[in-house]
């Protein structure tokens, strides 16, 4: 199963696309930007991992 989360239309930042596979007895969640989430045993945890993981903040003007 995967889940595709998009940013609004118009947006600037580059859209997260996450999704959840299976090694073995473990699920994990990736995402588009690089990110991957634990290994987890539970697939709802690993969906909630990808819901929640975390975005890239604007870097703050110097």
């Amino acid at each position: 199963m995967s889940e595709q989360d998009t940013d609004a239309p118009g947006s600037a930042e580059p859209s997260h696309l996450t999704s959840t596979f299976e090694r073995g007895s473990f699920c994990l969640a990736r995402c588009s930007c690089g990110w991957s989430g634990p290994a987890r045993r539970s697939r709802d945890l690993a969906r909630t991992d990808a819901a929640t993981h975390p975005q890239p903040s604007a870097a703050p003007a110097a």
